[in-house]
Order: C-alpha cells, then sequence, then structure tokens
C-alpha cells in the first residue's frame, strides 16, 4: 500500500509536466510504468524468498526517486531516459545486495582489504579524475564516467566498523587527558591523522569540499558512537577545521567557496550566480510554490544535479521541500532504528556509519543551496541526476535492509 502511495506521486507528477509542456512522451510514460513494476516486482521477490527486512525502506526510496525522475523530466527531459536506466540498475543490485549482505559481520574479517579498495578508489579520482563542474572527482573510461568516492563510501564505512570495533576497549579506556579534553593514546591516532591527511589532500588536489567533509565527519563521528567518547569528535571538527583555515589561506579555489558563502552578492553574476539565483528560486516558491513546471529553475546552471532542491523550492514551495526533507528524514530513521537493534556491535557500527553518511550528504547539499552552509556540489541521494550515486545509494540500502532482517531473525 505504501509502494502504492508512492506510485501516485509517480503518476501525478509526470502526467502535470506532459500537461504543462502539452506534449505527451510515450518513452518516458513506458519507462514510468516500467520502474513502478520494478518497485513491485523487487517487492514481491524480497517477501517470496523469506527476507524480513525494514518494510519502510522501499516506500521510502521509491518516493524520493520518484520525485528525483520528475524533476528530471521537468528539468532535463532529454535525461530521464539515462536516469531510469540508473535507477533500474540500482533496483536490480538492491536485492542482491539484500541477499548477500545478510551476514555483513563476514566482512569484519577483511577490514584492511575494504579499506585498501577504498583508499584506492579515493586515490584514483585524485590521480586521475577529470574536473567537471569545479570538482575533479570524475573517471572518464571510453563513454562511462563515474565518481569513485561515491563507492568509497561503502568500503570505507565497512572498514571504519571492522577498526573501531575490534579497537573499542582501547579507544575508550586507553586515553589521556589535557585539561578538559582526552584523547587516544599517540598509537591510536594513527588513522585519525591519516583521514585527515587524506581529506585535506582531497580538498586541495580534487577542489572537492563536499566529500572532504563527508569522509571526515563520518569518520569522526563514526569514532565517536564506537567510544561514546565526545571528545574525539570535537578534536576531528576541530582538526579540520585548522586545516580548512590553513588551505583558505594557500589556495584560491577554496578561497572562492568561502567567500560566496559569506558575501554573494560581493560578485552576483560572477561567481555567486549559482548561488543567488538558488536563493531567489527559494524566495520565489513561497508556501505551495509556482507550481510543478511553472516556474523558471533553468535559470539556474546544473540545476538538475547540485541544486534541484532549489529547483524542488521554486515549483513546489515550502510544502514541497519539507516533504521530502520529512521523507528523508524518515528513511535516516529507520537506518538509526536498524543500527540499534542490529545483533553484534559491528553491524551495529555499519549501519549507523552509512546511516550517518547518508544525513551528512543529505545536509550538506540542502546546507549549501540554501547558503547555510558553503556550497559543496555534491548530490542530493535520489533525487539529483547521476548514476554513480543512484546506484551507490542503493547498494547503501541494501545493505541496511541485510542488517534489519537480523531483529526479525532473532524476535
Amino acid at each position: 500500500s505504501l509502494l502504492s502511495t508512492a506510485g501516485l506521486v509517480w503518476v501525478a507528477g509526470v502526467i502535470s509536466v506532459f500537461a504543462a509542456a502539452e506534449n505527451f512522451d510515450i518513452q518516458a510514460s513506458l519507462a514510468t510504468l516500467t520502474i513502478l513494476c520494478a518497485f513491485f516486482a523487487v517487492h514481491y521477490l524480497l517477501r517470496r524468498f523469506g527476507h524480513t527486512g525494514d518494510p519502510y525502506i522501499l516506500p521510502l526510496t521509491a518516493l524520493l526517486a520518484g520525485l528525483g525522475l520528475i524533476m528530471v523530466l521537468r528539468l532535463k527531459p532529454s535525461l530521464f531516459l539515462y536516469q531510469a536506466a540508473w535507477l533500474l540498475i540500482g533496483l536490480a543490485v538492491f536485492p542482491a545486495v539484500a541477499f548477500l549482505a545478510r551476514r555483513v559481520e563476514v566482512l569484519a574479517e577483511y577490514k584492511y582489504l575494504t579499506g585498501t579498495i577504498g583508499a584506492l578508489l579515493l586515490i584514483a579520482a585524485i590521480l586521475f579524475g577529470v574536473e567537471i563542474g569545479g570538482n575533479k572527482n570524475w573517471i572518464i573510461v571510453g563513454p562511462v564516467r563515474f565518481q569513485p568516492s561515491e563507492f568509497a563510501k561503502l568500503f570505507f564505512v565497512i572498514f571504519l566498523a571492522a577498526y573501531f570495533n575490534e579497537r573499542r576497549e582501547v579507544l575508550t579506556y586507553a586515553t589521556r587527558r589535557f585539561g578538559p579534553i582526552e584523547v587516544p593514546h599517540l598509537r591510536f591516532s594513527g588513522p585519525l591523522i591519516a583521514v585527515w591527511g587524506l581529506t585535506m589532500l582531497m580538498l586541495v588536489v580534487q577542489r572537492d569540499l563536499g566529500s572532504a567533509l563527508l569522509y571526515f565527519g563520518t569518520f569522526t563521528i563514526v569514532a565517536y558512537l564506537a567510544s561514546g567518547r565526545l571528545s574525539y569528535f570535537l578534536i576531528g571538527i576541530t582538526l579540520f577545521l585548522l586545516g580548512s583555515v590553513i588551505l583558505y589561506k594557500l589556495f584560491p579555489h577554496v578561497q572562492t567557496r568561502v567567500d560566496i558563502w559569506l558575501n554573494p552578492w560581493a560578485d552576483p553574476n560572477g561567481r555567486a550566480y549559482q548561488i543567488i539565483q538558488s536563493l531567489f528560486a527559494l524566495g520565489t516558491g513561497g508556501i505551495l510554490g509556482s507550481g510543478l513546471a511553472y516556474g523558471f529553475p533553468g535559470i539556474i546552471p546544473e540545476v538538475h544535479t547540485d541544486f534541484v532542491f532549489a529547483a524542488i523550492g521554486e515549483e513546489l514551495g515550502l510544502a514541497g521541500t519539507g516533504g521530502l526533507m520529512i521523507a528523508y528524514m524518515l528513511l535516516l530513521a529507520r537506518g538509526f532504528r536498524i543500527a540499534l537493534d542490529a545483533d553484534n556491535p559491528f553491524s551495529m557500527l555499519v549501519a549507523g556509519g552509512l546511516s550517518v553518511f547518508m544525513a551528512l550528504q543529505i545536509f550538506l547539499i540542502i546546507g549549501g543551496v540554501s547558503k547555510f552552509l558553503p556550497l559543496t556540489g555534491i548530490t542530493l541521494p535520489f533525487v539529483s541526476y547521476g548514476g554513480s550515486s543512484m546506484v551507490s545509494n542503493f547498494i547503501l540500502l541494501g545493505i541496511l535492509f541485510a542488517i534489519s532482517e537480523t531483529r526479525s531473525r532473532h524476535v
């Protein structure tokens, strides 16, 4: 019934776009129906083969992905079929991961392998990345381009969960006190310094503030989840801010991001054009918006990727953006509930780490578009256009779904 409700939103949105354009696209219509049927097929297969995971994950994802497809159809009709294809690939991957990850605790034995793969993916983007949209975080292989950081996050979280789970007692008790602050023993501060150095390198070479914040933020929060010591989180944030201040003084592209955030009106038609138009779009939308396909979000460059939230705000208003954020909050709440109900510490840290990563991603992109935070240039999960983000987030949800089954198996 929840999938049916999400399906009604899909149908209403697609019909509204067709009506406004006075053009019925048979290919887009068939693609929409195909994907809706695929969601129901995945639900049936999971239940048919005994998967008893969280029942809210798939309907909430259908709602978010449906809104994303509607906005792509509205903003970039030429990319609609590509986004639909990536969504179908993600849907095919989801049940496969849900089946394979039912014993996710086995991955703890391969923590250094997963950590190495994650690091290699990030280093590959640093060494061989191509700059697109101001960020050097794309790899191009023939006709295919993808973002390694979108897949590296999965290996990164699994490594962190295994590492911190293995050293939980040491992180909790092997500390030194410097005034009111407790810090880990120098032997166990190495990973913190290494991840800090890697994120600073990403910020300098890739010009990717978003990924640097995501990875280091996730690291510090998972360290807090594992140890229960807030000082680790505070130390991590202090290190990142200190590194950012130093890089601000040394590198012009970091200065540009921060200056635009502090005062976009200093250059409204140049470097700050995107954020200025985003603020106008959000302000124009009001409570109920101008109506789907009756706004002017196309004025914003790359609106279908980085600034899709601004387009939703203009055409669906505060009601639309509020509904979107509630859907995200519900999905994240399910993720953290899965972590709390996990039957072993490693699974708990994996589910918590993945949920933290998604929460930070949502927070950073919405904060950037609304000028609450510096603009980061990352995607809004399931809503922004992008194949790498779509597939990697379905893998993430597949792992969460698999972990959620452990509770039902032990009830």
